[in-house]
């Protein structure tokens, strides 16, 4: 039986030569708005096949008619137009094609859209940080110019100074004097009071000594004032600091000598020849004080040698007398410390722990066999140099530790018989304890291995 689809084969009309071209002209002039390019070749592509198929002979371009090839069931291939189920598998095969390609950029728009809400959520986070982190940073800085005016300010008037500013201060109706302002503090680091320097130090000795002259009068050297005591109150003068000037450095108090080259000395040196106190002295002296100077700036201070400032032999102190070089006692904290008795006790508990602890290494035949291979340096190692375990006894009372080498198959009733042989006679029973871990070995059978000391132990004797 034949299928339906055969019979629409056989009942198929071939379309009038040129039908088919009218009609898609037709219909596409009676389209209202633009059609696509790719639809506008698709449909003279197909009009072009439709055209070829349904002529019987088209004429080739050199003028010679062909004729339309047979097939082999006997009809012509290129006069059959295409079928409606051909048609409808092309139609499906290209809306696959499309489903495909338009899930797949559905999928890709979804994944860009993730991106790019990721993206604006961090550079919100960004956004939002950095304006945080700037302007706590201002107020940080702010905070930090306020205190370092306030702390300059309070120097100033330390010396009873006052800042008044800079007169190109107030030309302030320039254009861009502002903003250039801001700028070169921008460019400029801040001050810090420790990064403040000396820059080329050139000693002035004339200047040093007029300054110092007038900053003694200001001090008010020589006069008197009224310093309380306990009871009353007294008059009294000022006490001048001593000054010497050298060369290479000076020596200020009692010592030690401060070389030139040294940054504290030319900021001490700087501040006598700008006619102001050392700021080093502020916290001591914050009323100033009076120098004791000396001009010794044709000499160079040496550093001299201790046996030469030291001649002679030392002489050795007894505990008596060093003691009594010390207070009896000092007051700390509310309480009275008896310093000679606790040193006294100090020096007298490592005298006698000097004489009174003794070692002492008991002979065994570990011991043996060690020195023997000591001295006989051409035989090998032995393989059972592994198999020696060295034990640090302490006595009862502390004062004696003995040193025992023995084999770990011993056992811990070996190792009384070697400490009693040491031991007084009339001493009592004892045990045998480690401190870490703690742990007592009461069984005289228990081999060293067995017990875990090796390959060293410490061990201490315990009274019963």
């Amino acid at each position: 039986m034949s299928s339906a689809l055969s019979l629409l084969g056989k009942n198929r009309k071939a379309p009038l030569p040129g039908s088919l071209d009218e009609g898609l002209q037709r219909r596409k002039s009676k389209v209202p708005f633009k059609q696509s390019t790719n639809v506008e070749n698709e449909l003279s592509l197909l009009g072009d096949v439709f055209a070829r198929r349904c002529r019987p002979g088209s004429s080739s371009p050199d003028g010679t008619s062909s004729k339309p090839k047979m097939s082999p069931n006997g009809s012509t291939s290129d006069s059959a137009p295409p079928t409606d189920f051909e048609l409808m598998s092309t139609m499906i095969r290209k809306l696959a094609l499309l489903e495909v390609k338009v899930k797949a950029q559905a999928l890709d728009i979804q994944r860009k859209e993730k991106t790019i809400a990721v993206l604006e959520k961090k550079l919100e986070l960004q956004k939002k940080s950095t304006g945080q982190t700037c302007e706590e940073e201002l107020t940080k800085m702010c905070h930090r110019l306020q205190k370092q005016v306030w702390e300059m300010e309070q120097f100033l008037s330390d010396y009873g100074m006052i800042w008044v500013g800079d007169s190109a201060e107030g030309d302030s109706d320039q254009p861009g004097t502002d903003e250039d302002e801001a700028d070169q503090h921008s460019s400029q680091s801040l001050w810090e009071p420790a990064s403040s320097r000396v820059g080329e130090f050139r000693m002035n000795f004339d200047l040093v000594l007029e300054n110092v002259r007038e900053l003694n009068v200001l001090a008010g050297d020589g006069e008197s004032y009224v310093k309380a005591v306990p009871g009353g109150a007294q008059l009294a003068r000022h006490t001048p600091i001593p000054l010497q000037l050298y060369s290479n450095g000076i020596v200020m108090f009692s010592g030690p000598f401060r070389s030139y080259a040294d940054p504290s000395t030319q900021q001490c040196m700087q501040d006598l020849m700008d006619g102001y106190f050392p700021s080093e002295l502020q916290e001591r002296y914050p009323d100033g004080v009076p120098f004791q100077l000396q001009d010794k700036r044709g000499e160079e201070y040496k550093v001299q040698r201790t046996r030469e400032d030291f001649p002679g032999k030392g002489k050795a102190l007894s505990t008596e007398q060093f003691l009594r070089k010390l207070p009896k006692a000092v007051i700390k904290a509310g309480k009275v410390i008896d310093i000679r008795g606790s040193i006294r006790e100090h020096l007298q508990e490592s005298a006698g722990e000097a004489h009174s602890h003794s070692v002492t290494l008991i002979d065994t035949p570990a011991l043996q066999a060690l020195k023997e291979r000591l001295d006989q340096p051409d035989r090998g190692p032995s393989e059972a140099t592994g198999d020696i375990s060295t034990l640090r006894v302490k006595s009862e009372d502390g004062e004696k530790t003995f040193i025992l080498k023995m084999q770990v198959k011993q056992t811990i009733g070996d190792l009384r018989q070697y400490l009693d042989k040491h031991r007084y006679t009339d001493s009592a029973a004892y045990n045998i304890i480690s401190v870490f871990p703690r742990r007592c070995y009461d069984d005289d059978a228990r081999t060293l291995a067995d017990c875990g000391l090796t390959p060293s132990a410490t061990l201490l004797l315990q009274p019963r």
